[in-house]
């Protein structure tokens, strides 16, 4: 019986050194596969275009034309009040300098503007092939080799067109990992040390969170090895921000249930199982609602949406498995002294004090009804806003700051606004290549068209529009070029097809992926909470969240930061993120709510504890989460900024407005309604009266 008990108590104190040991040998296991996530990491065009379309297709082919894929360049030389001589000198001398110190496909010839001021040099060679460091090499190759000469006061050398864009671009996605990583960090860890209000304890959900994201780093490349999963730097990007943020969140879930029973239980790791048992449902069901809503995006079309699902899924997933046995373990082997200078004693009471939510839930407990609609309204008045957004984000107003692609474009359009300066890629079968060239010349708005690469299978051809890049007038135009060369087999591709392409693939995706969102997490939310009327009522307000949050996009996009478009990608985007983490929320609420009412509570009543319980979490979760996306809005991509702007708002109105006045008093005027279906929408029959005493009479 001694040696029983004794190995019953040894037991527990082995669970969390085992559990720390596993993730130190899983941890050594993953570190050669995190370290090669980089080298897999692609931002080629072909990585974010729709997977359909005709520009891909173009893409593709001409990998495989003589030579492999192209980079094409644009050297531009402008000077105010026009070129000089010398100049123009310096141009032919420069471009003659590139043509012999690298492999291009052709001479280079010089077109001037009508005003004289500017001089253009196409340029492309096929030497990088699709190797993205090679390309990188060649692009800032030659910008060394074309530069304004010292004593040319006046004369601007600027190296644009696709290829240059392409390496801005992937200089900017590479120096995202260590700035965002860094800030994200130093975002969670400031707001922990000022939750937690301790010298040691917001250390361990942070050491926890960066073991899930090395681990989540490992999992992506396995991913990448095995299925060929797409992985961008907007993805790793953003995975990080999930490992982060939805793992800091379910710490403070667990860390404040554990709190709670250290005060009931005497021993930290009966505490930790039986914190576990309570918030462990709702800590798997918010992940597996975040994990699920992103898989959804596999049903996208855009490749670039399609490729965050999977690494999305595996931070969130990651970051789940790391909440839920690393922390606990460290937590229980640090004891109660990981709470100094506030430790919970055994036996002890919490400080009797009215809090916040407390507040909130008696405001909101008074007019139920007026509460509701007051802030319905106030979520559909602000959803209007998202009319005013700007339009589509072109190619040059992709970055915050403007590289040297972005001012060749601009000097480019403004010195030749009467024809195109990016060439519309045509690729077609060798054996009709004459006909479709011939047609491709007769098309309105069609400025030149020459034939360029050809192999056994397909022959490339260069059109050039009448009209500026990404005009309306050159949108026509490739519209009509794909009217008229489809019938003989082409394809027509090229930077301004392929974002028309990108426009319409979002909105067809948006048709399919939020469907199908909305019902996955339909389906999570019914089997966790028994109930029909409370899923759709968490998922309305979900809904509504990211209807508003677009609406203040659209007040402050244009007028405050001065974007002139919005990424085509940032509605489903930022759907199917505002969705799954906004229910996090609504499934810690909610869960705790249904906890009370089984306790035998009324739900209204039920609907006050549970906010008044988790409030204080969830407002400390929502900051958190609202944080790391708004790490993002410090990046130098337009398109990153404006999605973190929209999920950081999300979630600040979701946690301060929807849960803790919508959502509670959703449910203190629907009361048992709220549970229908489910058992706990039927009235408790009354308790059985205590029957009075029989009389026996004395004869």
């Amino acid at each position: 019986m001694g040696a029983a008990s004794t190995t019953k108590r040894r037991r527990p104190r082995a669970v969390p050194w085992v559990l720390l040991g596993l993730w130190v040998a899983v941890l050594a296991f993953a570190s050669p596969f995190a370290g090669k996530l980089g080298d897999v990491q692609r931002d080629r065009a072909v990585d974010y275009l729709p997977a359909s379309a005709d520009s891909t297709q173009v893409a593709r082919i001409q990998e495989r034309l003589p030579g492999g894929e192209s980079t094409e360049l644009v050297l531009v030389y402008h000077r105010d009040g026009g070129l000089s001589a010398a100049d123009r000198k310096t141009a032919a001398d420069q471009v003659a300098a590139v043509e012999r110190e690298f492999k291009l496909v052709a001479t280079p010839t010089g077109v001037a503007s009508k005003d004289g001021s500017t001089l253009m040099y196409p340029v492309a060679s096929t030497a990088p092939g699709t190797d993205e460091e090679k390309r990188d090499t060649f692009v800032n190759d030659v910008r060394d080799v074309v530069k304004a000469p010292s004593g040319a006061d006046g004369l601007k050398v600027d190296v644009g067109g696709s290829g240059a864009l392409a390496t801005d671009a992937g200089e900017v996605y590479g120096s995202l990992d260590g700035p965002l990583l860094y800030t994200t960090v130093a975002v969670v860890a400031i707001l922990l040390v000022l939750i937690y209000r301790s010298p040691l304890l917001w250390l361990v959900p942070l050491v926890v969170a960066g073991a899930a994201n090395y681990l989540s780093m490992g999992v992506a490349y396995g991913l990448n090895q095995a299925f060929d999963t797409s992985v961008s730097g907007q993805s790793s990007g953003i995975m990080t921000i999930l490992v982060f943020g939805a793992g800091t969140d379910y710490a403070l879930l667990i860390v404040s249930r554990y709190r709670e029973e250290l005060r009931r239980i005497e021993r930290p790791y009966d505490a930790m199982r039986t914190a576990l048992r309570g918030c462990g449902p709702a800590v798997i069901a918010s992940s597996g609602t975040v994990a699920a809503g992103l898989v959804c995006l596999l049903a996208a079309d855009l490749n670039s949406s399609r490729g965050m699902g999977p690494l999305g899924a595996v931070g969130v997933l990651c970051a789940l498995v790391a909440m839920l046995t690393l922390l606990p373990a460290l937590l229980v082997l640090f004891g109660r002294r990981v709470f100094w200078p506030l430790v919970p004693a055994f036996g002890s009471e919490p400080k009797k004090r009215k809090s916040l939510f407390q507040s909130m839930g008696s405001s909101a407990g008074r007019r139920p009804v007026t509460v509701l609609v007051s802030g319905g309204i106030l979520l559909g008045a602000l959803a209007l806003g998202a009319f005013a957004l700007p339009g589509n984000l072109k190619q040059e107003d992709t970055f915050t700051s403007k590289p040297d692609s972005i001012s060749a474009m601009e000097t480019l359009a403004a010195a030749y606004p009467e024809r195109g300066t990016q060439p519309i890629s045509v690729i077609a079968p060798t054996e009709r290549a004459d006909r479709v060239l011939a047609d491709a010349r007769s098309v309105p708005g069609v400025d030149s068209a020459e034939r360029g690469r050809s192999s056994k299978q397909w022959t490339e051809i260069s059109v050039v529009a009448k009209a500026p890049p990404q005009s309306a007038a050159e949108t026509g135009t490739i519209e009509k070029l794909r009217d008229e060369l489809d019938p003989g087999g082409a394809y027509v591709g090229g930077p301004s097809a392929e974002q028309i392409d990108l426009e319409d693939t979002n909105r067809r995706d948006m048709w399919v992926v939020v469907p199908i969102v909305l019902a996955a997490v339909l389906l999570i939310l019914v089997v966790l909470l028994r109930a029909l009327v409370a899923p759709l009522l968490l998922l309305l307000a979900v809904v509504a969240v990211w209807g508003a949050s677009l609406g203040i996009a659209g007040l402050v996009f244009g007028p405050v930061f001065g974007f002139e478009g919005t990424d085509p990608g940032l509605g489903l985007l930022s759907f199917c993120f505002l969705v799954a983490l906004g229910v996090d929320y609504g499934i810690f609420l909610m869960h705790r709510m249904r906890e009370e009412c089984l306790a035998g509570a009324e739900t209204g009543p039920a609907a006050l504890t549970a906010l008044r319980t988790t409030g204080g979490v969830i407002a400390s979760a929502g900051l958190v989460l609202a944080a790391t996306f708004a790490v993002l809005t410090s990046m130098p991509m337009v398109q990153l900024v404006e999605l973190g702007f929209v999920i950081a708002v999300g979630v600040l109105l979701d946690t301060f407005l929807v849960r803790t006045y919508l959502v509670t008093s959703a449910s203190l005027a629907l009361g048992r309604k709220v549970w229908w279906p489910g058992p706990l929408s039927k009235p408790r029959p009354p308790a059985p009266e205590a029957s009075a005493p029989e009389l026996v009479r004395v004869p």
